[in-house]
């Protein structure tokens, strides 16, 4: 919550303080609202999605595709948008083509930006990496520096850890559901044998 507050607060003012009262074009004219806004939200996405690769531990081309081409379609969307009659685009008409993508104020904010987003959580990532690594984080040192051929007993030892019972995840769905079987089981047999020793000692047995 404190990452997503603090990306909220430097795409906001950072850009605030990067485009306000300054030249956005050659010719001199300052950005309005649209423009600034559409900065911001181009913002938004770089950040999220750069975040969202920061946090992968493995990357398929599947991931290179929903991360990549989220953002290849956000700028996409705002020219193909801006394209569309004055009517329906608004004041946004054309306004990657005419008014974004010829500042360069434009791209250096973007980048700026983005960084500055990212920066506390790439440090997070690092320290916990190097200091407090988890065990997916050691798995992939070992398989990185060829440790896995080199010391069988460690990769032997992490596999083994990897494959521990948890309290959360599928595991321990099944481990409930099998406790609670078995309960029901114990009751069933307990009351069976209640009514067993019933009938053992009922007037019609005598």
């Amino acid at each position: 919550m404190c990452n997503g507050v603090y990306s909220s607060l430097v795409i906001f003012f950072l850009n605030i303080g990067i485009i306000y009262s300054q030249a956005f074009r050659e010719g001199g004219q300052t950005a309005d609202m649209d423009a600034v806004g559409t900065t911001m939200f181009t913002c938004i996405i770089w950040a999220v999605n750069v975040q969202i690769a920061l946090t992968m531990s493995h990357f398929t081309w599947i991931q290179h595709v929903l991360i990549w081409g989220s953002i290849g379609l956000w700028y996409l969307f705002v020219a193909l948008y801006g394209m569309t009659s004055p009517s329906l685009s608004g004041n946004v008409y054309r306004i990657l083509d005419e008014v974004l993508a010829p500042a360069p104020i434009y791209w250096m904010a973007t980048l700026l930006v983005t960084v500055a987003t990212v920066l506390p959580y790439v440090t997070h990532i690092a320290y916990q990496r190097f200091l407090h690594p988890m065990d997916h984080h050691i798995i992939q040192e070992i398989k990185y520096y060829k440790r896995d051929v080199e010391d069988a007993r460690l990769w032997t030892r992490e596999g083994t850890k990897a494959r521990e019972k948890t309290k959360i995840g599928f595991t321990a769905r099944v481990d409930a559901k099998i406790r609670h079987l078995r309960s029901k089981l114990n009751k069933k047999q307990s009351n069976m044998s209640h009514f067993s020793a019933q009938d053992a000692v009922s007037p019609r047995s005598l």
